[in-house]
């Protein structure tokens, strides 16, 4: 018997027409985009707590709210207020509205400033600083400067299990993390207790997260609230190298991402896809170890799609390409280069160029003593 596809959908997004199956977020819409043109990825709405391997995230950060300018075809009135791209369904007509509204680029900086009210300045000793979520979106996002002038909420660093050390004061509680436990456990020992302003993850009664799929809930995590405690302060993850591997594993499907320093495996994790997602989850025991190389079988370097702090010096600059607010900040504020110009490698002609430009400079500098 031949299989009736289901008739897709036709909305606009920003500007661009794209085709999905009914059911589809537009989120998932705006991706669709981006996966068909690397160029457009600056469209997609940006994510907090929205986790694809995860069915009920979402909803939660405000992150990606959009502006529906018409609704559908037979109702093409737009929706009163700003709707979360993440968990809005498309209809057949719609018309959305994300980076050419202005209303839509204001309220993401004003949810920056929110999501940092709390969160400390702990990015140049944070293990999550390079591959950190918060750091792109206020990055992109936010402003240089804050309004809030109340004393900020603090935690102490709490071991919630032989591997996993929580920071609480780092956590913007998008419950990425308790949905993974619900997913991958029979058995949740951890979430976000008592409410309002005073909501925090915790362990029920001191339990510790013990089971064989614990480690998930670091790469799951969009900030550095849940660090691996085998890993911190080894290394930034700029200066380690991912390479994909496999090993035969009962527990999980054994393909993870190994992050070399010279010679040494210094952290296991898994495969995420071009969003920052979780592909599989892998098991405790090949997360924490199997840290030699002859435990895995080297597949090759991991493939960096998106831009990158991690592809810095790893990838030729034809197949990283540089972020679109990157390019704009650079054209207004530097001067360009020749990069076709001769570069002098030869270690004494480099040498001897030093010494004549200290020369020169000393020279420059005691001009204004002689002149008085």
């Amino acid at each position: 018997m031949e299989e009736i596809k289901p008739q897709l959908i036709k909305i606009t997004f920003d500007g661009i027409e794209v085709e999905v199956e009914p059911g589809t977020t537009i989120m998932q819409a705006a991706r669709k985009i981006a996966e068909a043109d690397e160029s457009q990825g600056y469209l997609v709405p940006p994510a907090m707590c929205y986790y694809k391997p995860l069915p009920t995230s979402g909803g939660k950060c405000r992150a990606c709210l959009v502006r529906v300018a018409a609704g559908s075809a037979k109702d093409p009135r737009p929706m009163p207020k700003l709707v979360p791209s993440c968990i809005t369904q498309v209809q057949e007509g719609m018309i959305v509205e994300n980076t050419t509204n202005d209303a839509v680029l204001d309220t993401r900086k004003s949810i920056v400033e929110f999501l940092l009210i709390n969160h400390p300045l702990d990015c140049p000793v944070c293990d999550q600083a390079g591959e950190c979520h918060l750091q792109d979106f206020s990055f992109e996002h936010g402003s240089a400067k804050t309004r809030y002038e109340e004393e900020r909420r603090t935690f102490e660093k709490i071991d919630i299990g032989p591997f996993v050390q929580l920071h609480m004061t780092r956590c913007i509680l998008c419950y990425r993390c308790v949905y993974t436990a619900d997913q991958i456990t029979n058995k949740r020992v951890h979430g976000v207790m008592n409410r309002g302003d005073a909501s925090e993850i915790s362990t029920y009664i001191e339990k510790a997260i013990d089971n064989d799929f614990s480690g998930n809930v670091i790469d799951v995590c969009p900030v550095g609230a849940l660090t691996d405690k085998t890993y911190r302060f080894k290394s930034r993850v700029w200066f380690s190298k991912p390479v994909d591997a496999h090993c035969d594993c009962e527990k999980c499907s054994g393909k993870v991402t190994l992050w070399y320093r010279g010679d040494e495996v210094i952290r296991v994790t898994a495969r995420k896809n071009i969003w920052g997602e979780v592909n599989e989850f892998i098991c405790n025991t090949c997360r924490f170890e199997r840290k030699k190389t002859s435990d895995w079988t080297i597949e090759g370097p991991t493939k960096v799609k998106r831009s990158s702090v991690i592809s810095a010096n790893k990838y030729r600059k034809d197949l990283i390409a540089k972020p679109d607010f990157a390019l704009k900040l650079a054209a207004t504020q530097f001067k360009p280069i020749d990069d076709e110009r001769e570069y002098t490698t030869d270690i004494e002609t480099v040498r001897h160029q030093s010494i004549e430009n200290n020369d020169k400079a000393n020279h420059r500098s005691l001009l204004p003593q002689n002149n008085n």
